[in-house]
């Protein structure tokens, strides 16, 4: 661990502000770096704790970017406070701001075709000084290197894969094996509300740290998913009692 970074269950996080790391997003694009950054919260980091491979990948990753109240919480235990979390949507967003003033090209990937679409529709219409040279589903076999080939010969300095954990993380690590450069992060559901097809949660929610249990509220579903934030808080506690 650097004095830049938390690490937490083996995942090692920046320890930057939102607009530290846009900076250093653009740096990277304007030297023609190759990047990959993941935003992880903590069902993302039990995920690789249990997935070797995943781990790998996330190891390899230039930034892991601590998205997750969880994580926040989980590096105060630690007595290694991070700066800020990180919300993936937020920096999106603030990625997206960025390409428009300096008209970068941007490729979307992922989502069911008719939000993909209409997603980069709205993007056009807000940030009309993007280069949205292209954009496809997320229904492909993940080992179609056509995939690969079709994003890399648009040159793209910005990919956002909306492909869900691990998947869009596995995408990624392979394309820049492939590719010369870009930046690379993956996105999750933001396609979902980039289109207006769901909403992000209210200010309540996301002042206090809550926007998880609102995600909660309006999918029941997720129960399942969320048990994986109380196991995170105890594999965190049993690292402080073991360091």
């Amino acid at each position: 661990m650097t004095d830049t970074s938390v690490n937490i269950l083996g995942v090692e996080f920046i320890n930057k502000t939102k607009q530290e790391f846009v900076f250093e997003i653009l740096s990277r694009i304007e030297k023609q770096e190759k990047t990959f950054a993941v935003t992880a919260n903590p069902e993302i980091v039990m995920y690789a704790r249990n997935h070797s491979s995943y781990m790998k990948i996330l190891e390899h990753a230039h930034m892991v970017i601590p998205d997750g109240i969880g994580i926040v919480k989980g590096a105060q235990i630690l007595g290694k406070p991070l700066k800020e979390r990180v919300p993936g949507y937020e920096l999106l967003l603030e990625l997206l701001a960025e390409a428009d003033k300096k008209a970068l090209k941007v490729y979307f990937l992922g989502a069911k075709e008719s939000v993909v679409t209409k997603a980069v529709s709205n993007v056009a219409a807000q940030y009309p000084n993007i280069d949205i040279v292209g954009y496809r589903d997320g229904y492909f076999d993940i080992n179609d290197k056509k995939v690969l080939e079709e994003v890399k010969e648009k040159e793209p300095d910005m990919v956002f894969a909306a492909l869900g954990y691990p998947k869009q993380e596995l995408w990624i690590s392979q394309y820049l094996e492939f590719a010369d450069n870009g930046f690379l992060m993956g996105v999750g559901g933001s396609f979902d509300v980039l289109s207006g097809i769901s909403q992000r949660a209210p200010e309540f929610y996301l002042k206090h740290n809550l926007e998880w249990f609102y995600r909660l509220l309006k999918q029941p579903t997720r129960f399942k998913r969320m048990l994986a934030l109380p196991k995170f808080v105890i594999a965190v506690c049993l690292q402080k009692i073991k360091h």
